[in-house]
């Protein structure tokens, strides 16, 4: 005869079912949730305790349990109950002297407070502080820079040139154009240690220096594809040269707009007398500090990145061979950058920018 009180029947609604169902299903479902789930719907189907836990391999008072609290509180029952854990020593007059000391306060003889400087200094742990930190995301070890354009045609040249990009001229090329000046040949010392299965390549972090090269590049907005001429010097000279090859390039019929920076090379008495002969040519130029708005310098990015930093060249010819390498992989399948902040964002974010440089020097507009 089979021992113990008899259990009540477990009745699930279709509700209830599918609900249980869906827990042991869900991808995102905590493994202890799903677990319990799988419990009910076991004991639904009316199977007693020992049979279940054999089952699941669990225990049968852990079956009981979760049979009981699902009896009791239904699906809310199978989440734990929030667990009051200990009392928290730290006072919110302390956490707030930690946040205003790190935010108006520097330690002396340093810029900037770590972990431990901060609790030396208001008597506390260095991992209550952490979590202070942590909790505001408060990062003082970390900085970045900015440079607000001092441009008086700040505005018009922003809105200029994200036009080009946003809304292109009909019968016309928008062309981003730069140059990437003094890229040097630099041999490592020693030779590269390849890639290994756990540890990554390896060279020496110091260098012989072989010359240097320079880039000119103009960058199709549109195609993505880009044009490239590498000479040994940077010149006014050089950059006409550079619209020359331009100008056979673009076919005939098509209005050429130029994106560049206010380099003296650009606007040099030759480079104009050369303009004024090409009057399909459109000079748009960059605000000051603005190259982040011309995108062929995100090009030259990724030029770097994947082809000159890491490399090591024992001639300035045999870093022109890899530019150049890199030059027809990326036309071979060129991807043009898709330009989508509106010149109002952009100009609102600067605003925001300067104003929040003058609030912090106390400084009134």
């Amino acid at each position: 005869m089979p021992l113990g009180r008899p259990k009540a029947p477990l009745i699930l609604t279709d509700e209830e079912r599918a609900d249980l169902t869906a827990l042991t299903r869900r991808h995102r479902t905590a493994q202890q949730v799903a677990r319990r789930a799988r419990i009910i719907l076991a004991c639904a189907d009316g199977r007693d305790n020992k049979t279940v836990a054999k089952d699941m391999k669990a225990s049968a008072a852990m079956v009981g349990r979760w049979r009981w609290r699902f009896g009791a509180e239904r699906l809310n029952g199978l989440y734990d109950e929030p667990r009051p854990g200990a009392p928290r020593r730290i006072t919110d007059a302390q956490v707030e002297r930690v946040v205003t000391q790190t935010l108006e306060s520097t330690p002396r003889a340093a810029t900037h407070w770590s972990t431990r400087a901060m609790a030396k200094h208001l008597g506390l742990s260095h991992m209550t502080v952490h979590r202070v930190w942590r909790a505001f995301r408060l990062q003082p070890h970390r900085t970045q820079t900015f440079k607000i354009s001092k441009d008086p045609l700040l505005v018009p040249k922003v809105r200029d040139i994200v036009g080009l990009y946003m809304n292109p001229p009909d019968h016309a090329v928008v062309l981003c154009v730069d140059e990437k000046t003094q890229i040097q040949a630099l041999e490592r010392t020693q030779p590269l240690l390849p890639l290994r299965p756990g540890r990554p390549e390896r060279r020496s972090h110091d260098y012989t220096r072989h010359g240097t090269t320079t880039l000119f590049a103009a960058l199709n907005a549109k195609s993505g594809e880009v044009i490239g001429k590498l000479q040994r010097r940077h010149r006014a000279t050089e950059f006409r040269a550079f619209l020359d090859d331009l100008d056979r390039h673009v076919p005939n019929g098509l209005d050429v707009h130029v994106v560049c920076d206010n380099y003296g090379t650009h606007k040099a008495p030759t480079v104009k007398r050369w303009l004024s002969k090409h009057p399909r040519f459109h000079m748009h130029f960059t605000p000051t500090y603005g190259s982040w708005i011309n995108m062929v310098e995100r090009w030259f990015g990724e030029l770097t990145e994947k082809a000159v930093r890491r490399g090591s060249y024992r001639t300035v010819s045999e870093l022109e061979a890899a530019i150049r390498s890199y030059l027809d992989a990326s036309n071979a399948e060129p991807k043009p950058f898709v330009w989508t902040k509106s010149a109002d964002l952009i100009l609102a974010k600067i605003a925001r920018a300067a104003h929040v440089t003058l609030e912090a020097h106390g400084v009134e507009e």
